[in-house]
């Protein structure tokens, strides 16, 4: 008997350490891996104890074998409090109880280390079995403390068990009923040991049992009744259809989606594949793995599915069976179809927006090699005063009736689409495009939205395109560009485009890329007219721009100036006049000729810079009296922002400037701003002169405004004056400065400062 136990506790020892090994191993990966390997390896101790107490017939190796055995259960017990605590997820509200517990443990750990000396603990006494000599347990005092806490802490880790099984969900019950049962086992066994009085401990193989147990569940035990059921109540909410099939592809579950979408019963699952073949052609239920995507049309409603087939791995080289799922995504298919739609359509009009209407016309274009197509820009004329008079509100509802106008006049096979603000474009087949057809329908046509009435004019340029491979954007564009020949007309509401229009971009283009050049290489230079006083003196000069271009020769300003007002390039041509200007008049300082220059401000310079801080920083630069740079506004810059124009030019006086006001009659409020005005000088306007001519009355105007700003104390400059007779009249109306060919025309520099000196 000894021999074969001697065997079983050695096995035992043999897989508990394999156990606390493999556990130890767990705790990176298992929350519960160091706590079970504490507890497995605990177990040793007692199963080491009684190894030791089973084989031998010595006394002393005996009663170590039983002090192993009983510090081995004291810390077998505890790890198992601690593992019981982590297993059902209790804590340790109440510290005091905790740390006394560990206290109790402690002290029979200290009575047993007594127990050599004081004999308090227990005593052993030899026993004969089968003429074999082993060493029976006396208990004294401090065993009986010993197994009274010890079996206090063990009935309360088996209450706290048989709780968690009858309070435990029934299919969580298997977890804790298993080791309930393996450690009420043991209790009772190691009982039964306690009062038989027999030398061998054959309890212990019930603990060891249960650490074994133990080690399972918390390491390795997966619920799969647990599993099944969670996994059956999910699939069967989920909103998805699902269908599991076996290995042969018959279909043997489905969830609840599952049965609605295929019209199914749940006795009914065999029938799932043939009932989704009606609803969706082309399955390959063959096949483990693919995926779709199908439409079905259900009444009047579209609804959109994402199919999916899978394989459900079962080894490295076979497969369970396989799950289809099939999910509406209808919703996701609506708002993504939407969230498209409000990309490529304007949100006013619902046509198409400018970038993808000019995408779908390359399209369209490219779509047929032998067609021929027009490009049509449309333009609202006048629509910021629809705006301003009636509202943003009719504006809006105005755009909303041009676009429904454009769609029933558009032929088929077209595109059309908002372009920006007031603008729309088509691209028509040329065999379709009927010009007259076009005007009647959108050149004029009254909308009224029940409250309001107004006729709305709609300008178009039209452009054939001879050549495919033109940037769609650049067709446009130059339909916009006949479109501006006709912006002001209306009684024309079509436009063509033309050689002349491109030639004239050409220029533009050409002209414009050679003006850095141009200032650095000193191409454009400044040209004077002569500025005379009543005894026809020359007293000043108008600096005026002309470009000596070296393979065009002489450009007259009305080759280019308008060209620079129109993209802004002006304001670079001006601050290189103002230059020019303060090196003559820095010359003529050092000459000691007492002249000055009068400059131009083009409107566009205004936005472009700070015109007042500019012309400073240029009169400091080359020291120069700040009188004798006259600076010329027109008249018509006065028409836009006349406080912050007004403010300029009281800046320009402050600093030092005469202040000229030129073009003086061609703007329709000249008088009424006159009284505000800061200004010098008057220059009448030429064209004003030319028509006096031949008019008394005019004569008479001129003579009152010459008189009235002499009464204001402004002198009159009056410029264009052609002819001795001409000259005669304004001298006798009192006009004290005089410019024009009678005089001198423009003349560079060099000549104009001879024809002073002659």
């Amino acid at each position: 008997m000894r021999v074969e136990y001697a065997i079983i506790y050695s096995i035992l020892s043999i897989i508990l350490t394999v156990c606390t090994v493999s556990a130890m191993r767990m705790r990176q990966t298992k929350a519960m891996g160091g706590t079970v390997a504490f507890f497995v390896c605990a177990l040793l101790f007692p199963v080491l104890g009684n190894l030791i107490i089973i084989s031998t017939s010595n006394k002393y190796v005996a009663e170590v074998g039983y002090y192993i055995y009983f510090l081995g259960m004291d810390v077998m017990i505890f790890s198992l409090l601690r593992l019981t605590f982590h297993y059902c997820r209790i804590t340790w509200h109440n510290k005091p109880l905790k740390y006394a517990v560990y206290l109790l443990f402690c002290l029979d750990a200290v009575q047993y280390a007594l127990n050599p000396y004081l004999r308090q603990a227990f005593d052993t006494e030899p026993l004969i079995v089968e003429n074999e000599t082993y060493y029976k347990l006396l208990p004294y005092l401090g065993q009986l403390y010993h197994r009274i806490l010890c079996y206090g802490v063990f009935v309360v880790i088996v209450g706290i068990y048989l709780v968690k099984t009858i309070k435990a969900v029934r299919i969580y019950k298997e977890r804790y009923y298993v080791i309930f049962f393996s450690l009420l086992a043991g209790g009772i066994w190691e009982s039964f040991y306690i009062f038989s009085g027999t030398p061998i401990d054959r309890s212990i193989i019930s603990f060891v049992v249960c650490g074994i147990l133990v080690y399972y569940f918390c390491l390795y035990y997966r619920p799969m009744r647990l599993l099944d059921s969670m996994l059956a109540n999910m699939t069967s909410e989920l909103p998805e259809a699902l269908y599991f099939f076996d290995t042969n592809g018959f279909c043997i579950w489905a969830n609840k989606p599952g049965i609605r979408l295929a019209g199914i019963s749940d006795e009914d699952y065999s029938l799932a594949e043939s009932k989704l073949l009606k609803l969706f052609a082309d399955l390959d239920f063959s096949k483990n793995e693919w995926s779709e995507n199908k439409t079905l049309k259900i009444g009047k409603e579209t609804r959109y599915y994402v199919l999916e087939k899978h394989a459900i791995p079962y080894s490295d080289k076979k497969d369970a069976g396989s799950f289809l799922s099939i999910r509406d995504n209808t919703e996701e298919q609506k708002t993504l179809q939407k969230e498209m739609y409000n990309a490529t359509h304007d949100g006013l009009t619902n046509l198409y927006t400018k970038d993808y209407f000019l995408k779908k016309t390359e399209e369209l274009l490219r779509s047929d090699d032998e067609k021929h197509y027009v490009a049509v820009y449309a333009n609202v004329s006048n629509f910021k005063l629809i705006n301003d008079i009636f509202g943003t509100g009719f504006g809006d509802y105005c755009l909303k009736v041009i676009a429904e106008k454009i769609r029933e006049t558009a032929p088929e096979g077209c595109t059309y689409g908002r372009m920006v603000g007031d603008t729309f474009g088509m691209c028509i087949p040329a065999d379709c495009f009927d010009d007259a057809e076009l005007e009647t329908a959108l050149g004029h046509f009254k909308v009224n939205d029940g409250k309001l009435e107004h006729t709305v004019l709609i300008h178009m340029g039209v452009y054939f395109i001879p050549d495919k491979n033109i940037d769609v954007s650049v067709m446009f564009d130059r339909a916009r560009m006949a479109v501006n020949t006709i912006k002001n007309d209306y009684q024309i509401f079509v436009a063509y485009y033309d050689d002349a229009m491109r030639n004239q971009v050409l220029w533009d283009q050409n002209i414009s890329s050679h003006l850095g050049e141009a200032i650095t290489e000193k191409q454009i230079i400044p040209y004077l007219q002569p500025i005379v006083d009543t005894d026809g003196k020359p007293v000043g000069a108008e600096a005026l721009v002309r470009w000596i271009h070296p393979q065009l020769g002489f450009l007259s300003p009305a080759k280019f100036v308008p060209v620079f007002e129109r993209n802004g390039m002006i304001a670079e041509v001006d601050k290189y006049m103002w230059r020019c200007a303060c090196e003559i008049l820095a010359k003529w300082k050092e000459e000691g000729l007492n002249l000055f220059v009068s400059i131009n401000i083009s409107p566009k310079d205004f936005y472009f810079m700070d015109v007042v801080s500019v012309i400073i920083s240029y009169a400091d630069k080359y020291n120069i009296d700040r009188s004798r740079l006259r600076i010329e506004i027109t008249e018509s810059v006065m028409m836009d922002d006349n406080r912050y124009r007004m403010r300029i030019m009281n800046d320009f006086r402050e600093a030092g400037f005469i202040v000229e006001i030129d073009d003086f009659g061609s703007g329709y409020s000249s008088l009424n701003m006159l009284k505000d005005m800061p200004v010098d000088i008057i220059k009448i306007d030429m064209g004003f002169l030319n028509r006096s001519q031949v008019n008394d009355r005019a004569q008479k105007i001129l003579h009152n405004i010459i008189n009235m700003n002499s009464d204001l104390g402004i002198v009159s400059l009056t410029e264009g004056v052609e002819t001795d007779e001409q000259y005669r009249m304004l001298l006798d109306m009192g006009c004290r400065l005089f410019q024009g060919y009678h005089f001198a025309k423009p003349m560079p520099v060099a000549e104009f400062e001879d024809w002073v000196k002659n």
